[in-house]
């Protein structure tokens, strides 16, 4: 008898802890939402429980589904003072120090998730970080075969001491509109190292384009060969382990151990990241998002602007608002320096895909870095200039600023004999070589063989010509892993990397 009363008290607080209310991680203390939008808050219950959220003077009210999940949308908040929020059922759930300003998405891979503690200047940068207004949302790195809205994570307030993990290029991002917008902003980061744009993209809009279908069916091949490359795989790590002990006794540095094969929980697998890292925290009211992403897809750059269109389009949907800025880093210049006019190489047509989407598709815009990379060093620590190029783009496209917030971008080209006049827009106060010469420009004739230019500015638009040349067809500027870049408006913001021609590069028809 002691026994089923003791039984009976189990399951009675089994179905007490069942229907406790409980929120996805996002909504928690010290949080900001958005503001002047509607604010959709959600969580799960017991099937069939009444839940009730009180915010801002608001009531509203929902009935968990049979899955237990509910969701309630409330008015626009514009408050300026910290808010609570209570969510109650059959337990209640207080939220407090809720901020109401403005919330951006920071999503990509290792540029992204680089950390304020690894940027130029961190002492100075650490003892000036003194923003309350300013707070950041970091989301635990997990990998989700299927759907999964509940992984969590944390906010904190912007202090010296919490500033260091904050990502680089989304904290000075959101430093630059705090204090050019006055009102509070809220970083969403959600990025991994390593990833490609597909682990960010569902696996129904992958399959849905025939374009994408190929990332599906490669990723299928590879788990039917896992079980016999996981054999090998224990090999060399058994190997390692030998290797890495060895090493130790000779006093040499450690080898790097083997790269785990293609499986369903590989950070790298198509719609592993999405399904978890975006699904919980969608559908989070946001302005937008920033992605600084793009180096683990270079070797197939022309089907970039396809995946990442689709990708774009795949959050905007979800999301499900009226209007979901996207703002996208360029990639940096890396790797040896180009000497040869003819490099052949996949970065640049990476570059041109993401040149291509922020021009393409609508609400989008870019931040181009392409001088302030590393050759050395994939990840650049000057992730200052990250933060306000991208500041620059979402104060005009969203906020409404009158400021240049572009580079010159190329227009149009005239040729004229020998030579090839470019035109160029966002050329704002004027063009401007930084050096003496004009260097990055190569020209060539219909036999699509480049030498290196002569390039002057002459008013907004510049010339190139080149004596071994004698009937030019096409140009190319910044064309490179790591291009001699000097081309500017007077506002100091680089040129973004072009081309005239259409002609067949490394990337094209690479799925």
């Amino acid at each position: 008898m002691q026994r089923f009363v003791t039984l009976l008290a189990a399951l009675a607080l089994f179905v007490t802890a069942r229907a406790d209310v409980t929120m996805p991680g996002i909504f928690a203390d010290h949080m900001v939402m958005q503001r002047d939008m509607k604010l959709p808050v959600w969580g799960w219950a017991a099937p069939g429980e009444k839940v009730t959220v009180s915010f801002a003077g608001q009531t509203a009210a929902a009935t968990a589904d049979a899955q237990g999940d509910w969701r309630v949308d409330l008015a626009p908040v514009s408050s300026t003072e910290p808010l609570t929020m209570t969510i109650a059922g059959q337990n209640t759930v207080t939220i407090q120090d809720i901020l109401m300003g403005e919330v951006w998405i920071c999503s990509g891979q290792s540029n992204m998730n680089f950390r304020v503690n690894r940027a130029d200047n961190f002492e100075a940068e650490k003892a000036a970080a003194n923003y309350p207004l300013l707070r950041h949302y970091q989301i635990k790195n997990t990998v989700c075969p299927e759907p999964d809205r509940k992984l969590g994570g944390n906010w904190t307030i912007c202090t010296p001491d919490t500033v260091g993990a904050y990502t680089a290029a989304g904290y000075f991002f959101g430093r630059e509109l705090q204090q050019q917008l006055g009102v509070p902003v809220g970083l969403v980061h959600t990025s991994w190292g390593g990833t490609p744009a597909e682990a960010w993209t569902s696996e129904e809009d992958l399959a849905a384009n025939p374009e994408l279908k190929p990332i599906l069916e490669r990723f299928a091949k590879d788990l039917e060969a896992y079980p016999q490359r996981k054999v090998a795989h224990d090999a060399a790590m058994a190997k390692w382990k030998e290797d890495v002990k060895a090493a130790k006794a000779a006093g040499k540095p450690a080898p790097r151990a083997p790269r785990d094969p293609m499986n369903e929980r590989h950070y790298q697998r198509p719609c592993g990241l999405y399904n978890g890292m975006i699904l919980s925290v969608v559908p989070f009211a946001a302005r937008g998002a920033i992605w600084y992403q793009g180096e683990s897809n270079a070797g197939r750059g022309e089907q970039y602007r396809i995946l990442l269109s689709t990708m774009i389009g795949n959050w905007r949907r979800i999301w499900a608002q009226d209007r979901f800025s996207f703002g996208i880093v360029q990639l940096a210049n890396f790797k040896a320096a180009q000497t040869d006019a003819n490099e052949r190489s996949d970065w640049p047509e990476l570059r041109e895909s993401q040149t291509w989407v922020a021009k393409n598709v609508p609400d989008c815009g870019m931040a181009t870095i392409i001088d302030i990379g590393m050759g050395n060093d994939i990840h650049p620590t000057n992730k200052q200039d990250v933060g306000k190029r991208l500041a620059l783009w979402a104060l005009a496209n969203d906020y409404g600023k009158e400021i240049v917030y572009s580079g010159p971008e190329f227009k149009a080209m005239k040729q004229d004999g020998n030579t090839i006049r470019l035109s160029f827009a966002s050329v704002g106060s004027g063009l401007v070589a930084k050096g003496d010469a004009l260097k990055g420009f190569a020209i060539a004739g219909a036999d699509q063989k480049f030498v290196w230019a002569d390039a002057k500015i002459v008013g907004d638009e510049v010339v190139v010509q080149s004596a071994e040349v004698a009937d030019p067809v096409a140009v190319r500027y910044g064309w490179a892993n790591n291009p001699p870049c000097n081309l500017y408006n007077q506002e100091g913001l680089p040129a973004v990397p072009f081309r005239t021609d259409t002609w067949p590069g490394v990337t094209d028809g690479k799925r």
